[in-house]
């Protein structure tokens, strides 16, 4: 088995392409640690230094949804899923996770499916932990809060989600992978409606083929630049272009380019939206933009992140009025109010999480 695994490895750094069933059976054997460690990591690398096709991506997306994936159906519909691949060139603060709330608070189920983090100081598992979510709760904790809160956070990291191996290799990996991507699919409440941003402009159209394929009904998938096209990133950017695909109800694609004039913002400069050194100030800065205090370049970014999750579900007319929705969202105060019932229906011990809360909120004055 190792000889013939490693076989497949070599066609692939030949150059060869792998077929939906060849995906999936070489990563079971990855998920059921059936070829050393060694193999497996080759094999991953090998994926994307050839560069991964929709096929390959599908194929190992269905090896760990159907073999490593506490499934779950939330009694509430339509779901929406929204998340970064990570491994981008520029680093940014928890854009995408801080959009979820503010979509929550517009009334959109999410059902989010995020990681601890593997190449930044913080993902969006240490930021809701941060705040007192229950990040490692059971996947009908999380089942319960999406149906009561309207959001909810499956750790991709956990053996409560994904018991068999998924857990274990992006513990021990830290460069970007076709887990990033097929990983992040596997989500147990399987979802419909994505937006996701992505590390390279290249996986936009083979990512959007891949949720067409395993059932998503409307998607957006983009890739951003900085001011000068140098680097890119995994959100929606204000800083330059950003490249988007969008899967539409009727099966088609289409792609486009936006600037942050499109959506009526103003260019930000790179500095204001960088990460922060710690868990501790990624925390209170993500609570003071859902209250409307940090309204700046964060406050800015974060609104053109919550546009295509109201744009997908029908709760604004374009990307540019859902900018201007978040924005009123945001003023309102509603997405802490949502932030503090989200800790309360994802926990085990619910006085816990809003205690933590509750301190984070006072550190920011809030």
């Amino acid at each position: 088995m190792e000889k013939d695994f490693g076989r497949r490895i070599m066609d692939i750094i030949r150059g060869r392409n792998l077929t939906r069933q060849e995906a999936k059976d070489m990563f079971e054997k990855v998920l059921h640690d059936e070829v050393n460690e060694i193999q497996q990591g080759a094999f991953l690398a090998a994926l994307v230094a050839k560069g991964e096709t929709p096929e390959e991506i599908a194929g190992s997306w269905e090896a760990i949804y159907e073999l490593d994936t506490v499934k779950v159906t939330p009694s509430v519909a339509p779901l929406v899923e929204n998340c970064g691949t990570g491994m981008d060139p520029l680093k940014t603060f928890n854009i995408s996770t801080t959009a979820s709330v503010v979509g929550a608070s517009c009334g959109v189920y999410m059902a989010k499916h995020g990681a601890r983090a593997i190449t930044s100081s913080c993902g969006a598992v240490d930021l809701l932990e941060a705040v007192g979510v229950d990040v490692e709760c059971g996947v009908e904790t999380v089942k319960r809060s999406i149906e009561r809160a309207g959001i909810g956070i499956f750790n991709g990291m956990s053996p409560e989600v994904h018991p068999q191996a998924l857990f274990r290799i992006l513990s021990k990996i830290h460069f970007g992978t076709t887990l990033n991507i097929a990983g992040s699919l596997a989500n147990p409440a399987k979802p419909e409606y994505g937006v996701r941003g992505v590390y390279s402009r290249d996986l936009i159209e083979p990512v959007l083929r891949v949720m067409r394929e395993i059932g998503y009904r409307r998607a957006i998938v983009f890739h951003g630049l900085n001011h000068d096209g140098s680097r890119g990133m995994d959100e929606i950017s204000t800083l330059g272009e950003t490249f988007i695909g969008e899967l539409h109800e009727d099966g088609e694609l289409t792609y486009y380019t936006i600037t942050p004039e499109d959506l009526g913002l103003e260019r930000a400069d790179e500095d204001t939206i960088r990460p922060f050194a710690s868990r501790e100030e990624a925390a209170l800065n993500f609570v003071r933009i859902l209250s409307g205090v940090e309204d700046g370049a964060r406050g800015d970014i974060v609104a053109a992140n919550t546009a295509p999750i109201l744009y997908i579900m029908g709760k604004a007319c374009d990307l540019r009025d859902g900018v201007l929705k978040a924005k009123e969202v945001i003023n309102s105060g509603k997405p802490v109010d949502k932030l503090r019932e989200w800790v309360s229906e994802q926990n085990r011990n619910p006085e816990v999480g809003i205690s933590r809360l509750e301190q984070v909120l006072r550190a920011a004055n809030l």
